[in-house]
């Protein structure tokens, strides 16, 4: 039997997930502070960064580049103008007050990945190709980060200013399964690429899940709650799963769902509410005062796209057509690019791909 996505009961799943990936660059996006990861607290700072009055920003063209290479990865259609916004909220974390992000004027839009769902080592022919809309993918610097203990709480300001892309996919997901598919195949690619290490635990890849229910056949999404922050895919699609049960059980039991934060429990597999979930007009968008207009030219774009390299799915194809190893094989070995060099590699030595793709 072929997949379909599961429903529970007489409900069905509406998953829409936000990714903020940090771009790799030396220096933050605004200013020439260093990126480096885990550095003494509050050493990779300036006024720029720790938003001093008068202070101001200078856009990183890497940054740009890093950015316009993700979106070209990702199918999306490029915007040769494009704005940076203020989006305005108090957190402690966030010195200046407001975050420089985009918000009605993106550089890249409508774009989409195609996962594979379904299929099992035993029975490869049963995953069948599912196509996840890409919203838009816009540039945004990073927060800081609160260090809580007990009874106070400490801020270190190194992240503050880290150059982030916030990739908001269409609500196409139906299962935690469809999440976790989409979510490997779109850290896979930003690190073949080399615009993002992947690193989950140091927040390097991080996702926030959207999750509503609805009657099956209804045509209305329903309430969704937002999952914050989780690192790990199996944690978002553990999140992914209580969240669908305690909606429905909130629904059935004659409730409504609340529109909220909520953050994912690991150690008790319960999501817990933050929040009240803010909409757009709660924070206040107007266009960054202090940053021109981004204008990017046709053949910047085409410089930028001849500079990609083999990306993960078209590695895979090569390895069937060209190694003659199962598709499922050169799937697994094509999901990290450090297995798939090491492959690579190892095949160039003794020549044997099959046995090599076993043996990996």
């Amino acid at each position: 039997m072929a997949y379909s996505a599961p429903t529970y009961g007489n409900f069905e799943v509406v998953i829409g997930l936000e990714v903020h990936a940090q771009l790799m660059t030396k220096t933050k996006i605004f200013c020439g502070c260093s990126t480096e990861f885990n550095a003494p607290a509050n050493t990779n700072i300036c006024p720029v960064c720790t938003g001093h009055p008068g202070s101001l920003p200078v856009l990183n063209k890497k940054a740009v580049e890093f950015a316009f290479t993700a979106a070209l990865a990702t199918n999306c259609k490029l915007n040769l103008n494009s704005v940076f916004s203020r989006k305005n909220y108090f957190y402690p974390d966030l010195p200046k007050g407001y975050q420089i992000s985009q918000y009605d004027k993106p550089f890249c839009e409508h774009g989409y990945l195609d996962v594979e769902v379904g299929g099992t080592p035993q029975k490869p022919e049963l995953a069948v190709t599912k196509r996840v809309g890409i919203t838009r993918i816009h540039m945004e610097e990073d927060a800081g980060k609160s260090v809580h203990g007990q009874g106070f709480s400490m801020v270190n300001l190194n992240r503050a200013c880290t150059p982030l892309i916030e990739i908001v996919s269409e609500p196409d997901i139906r299962s935690s399964e469809e999440a976790g598919a989409y979510l490997r195949k779109l850290r896979a690619i930003l690190m073949y690429i080399g615009v993002c290490d992947g690193n989950m635990q140091e927040g390097s890849f991080r996702c926030d899940a959207n999750v509503s229910v609805r009657q099956i056949g209804a045509t209305k999404f329903g309430t969704r709650a937002e999952i914050k922050n989780v690192n790990s895919f199996r944690f978002v699609e553990k999140a992914i799963e209580y969240e669908i049960s305690r909606q429905i059980q909130v629904i059935e039991s004659g409730g409504k769902v609340v529109q909220e934060t909520r953050t994912y429990d690991s150690g008790k597999n319960i999501t817990v509410s933050m929040r009240s979930k803010e909409e757009a007009h709660d924070y206040r968008y107007f266009p960054e005062p202090d940053l021109i207009t981004l204008k990017v030219s046709e053949a910047e774009i085409e410089r930028i796209r001849k500079t990609m390299p083999e990306l993960p799915e078209a590695k895979r194809d090569r390895y069937v057509s060209e190694y003659g190893i199962p598709k499922y094989d050169a799937n697994v070995i094509t999901n990290s690019k450090k297995f798939a060099e090491f492959f690579e590699s190892v095949v160039k030595v003794c020549g044997e791909p099959k046995i090599v793709s076993i043996w990996v």
